[in-house]
């Protein structure tokens, strides 16, 4: 039975918001692909697999853990920390802190409750969490500059930490058993392509300040008949990765075709932020979309998959190479499905 409704994009437009600064923060302890290898040797052979599919297959060829003593939250603080400093703004004048953390230690209270502790904010700062996989932070960016459109805040303060670790050795542990078998590496594959990192982004109203990166708008489309593809907790993430790879390709080519009614993506921009999964879906959706390559900063081989925190980070490793007056445009695909891509000029 088809599905019911009108088919389309959600399409965002903003008139008066833009990015003041964007910080990331490196996890400091490099976990290579080599040594998960040497960690699965046994059950590779057992079952026939050959090693080197992280590497060679996603490209991953590492990624970063925190040390037992950070938490998810002293994470996205941490990046809090240096996007406020970066910004050189009173954290008072901050009028909501939105978390956008997929990791978080409880179901309550939100780790944005912690992050505005740590950070000494404002008794009248707004903080929640958005939680929405991997595209929460794009989303929290078109909430947060709604917000400072409308004049209902000054500043917006964006941050999100994750954190890989546990994940990973919980998943090696079961994969390292004697019953272990091809199918359970597989299904579980995509846990061991995921990072630890943080970053966090201060945004405010352009009439407020000439010099910010005005978030010109963007696009969402819904695919959510494919949300068992992907189902993780901080202890499992299972994956059909196949099924996961063609479903997202599809929704985001849906999506980026559609965008022409709204938007002159299709003339070409300078700057492709592209939500940093693995070697075969960054190559796969630059074809897909007509995407030039040379156009798209790569962060996956040294860092994985970091979640929402991905598209920030990336973009935070090459703002001091974009020249202003040059378009950039940030595009994900979440676990759920959906798609979201914003545009930014720089």
């Amino acid at each position: 039975m088809g599905r019911l409704g009108m088919s389309g994009n959600s399409v965002f437009r903003h008139q008066n918001s833009g990015i003041l600064s964007i910080a990331a923060v490196e996890a400091p302890r490099v976990v290579t692909s080599d040594w998960i290898d040497e960690q699965l040797a046994e059950t590779y052979l057992r079952n026939g697999l050959r090693p080197g599919l992280l590497a060679g297959l996603a490209g991953i060829e590492e990624r970063r853990w925190w040390d037992d003593s950070v938490s998810f939250t002293d994470a996205a603080a941490m990046a809090g920390r240096a996007a406020i400093e970066k910004a050189g703004i009173d954290p008072a004048q901050i009028g909501i802190l939105i978390s956008t953390s997929v990791c978080k230690e409880n179901l309550e209270p939100s780790v944005a409750c912690a992050v505005h502790d740590q950070l000494k904010l404002s008794t009248s700062c707004l903080n929640f969490d958005i939680s929405n996989a991997c595209l929460g932070f794009i989303n929290a960016m078109h909430l947060a500059a709604t917000m400072l459109d409308a004049g209902t805040v000054e500043y917006a303060l964006i941050v999100d930490g994750e954190g890989s670790r546990y994940t990973q050795e919980t998943t090696l542990e079961r994969l390292k058993s004697p019953t272990s078998s091809a199918g359970d590496v597989f299904s579980e594959f995509a846990s061991l392509t995921l990072g630890s990192g943080a970053a966090a982004m201060v945004m405010a109203r352009a009439d407020r300040h000439n010099d910010v990166h005005r978030l010109i708008g963007g696009v969402g489309r819904a695919g959510t008949e494919h949300n068992s593809l992907c189902v993780g907790t901080l202890d499992r993430m299972t994956t059909d990765t196949h099924g996961l790879l063609v479903a997202g390709l599809d929704l985001a080519a849906a999506a980026w075709k559609a965008s022409a009614e709204s938007f002159d993506w299709s003339a070409g921009l300078d700057w492709y932020i592209i939500h940093q999964v693995s070697k075969v879906h960054t190559t796969m959706i630059c074809d897909r979309l007509g995407i030039n390559p040379a156009k798209v900063p790569l962060t996956f081989p040294h860092y994985g998959n970091v979640g929402p925190a991905a598209i920030p980070i990336t973009l935070a490793s090459v703002q001091d190479q974009i020249q202003p007056g040059q378009r950039v445009l940030c595009l994900g695909i979440g676990s759920g499905l959906n798609t979201s891509f914003s545009e930014i000029l720089w």
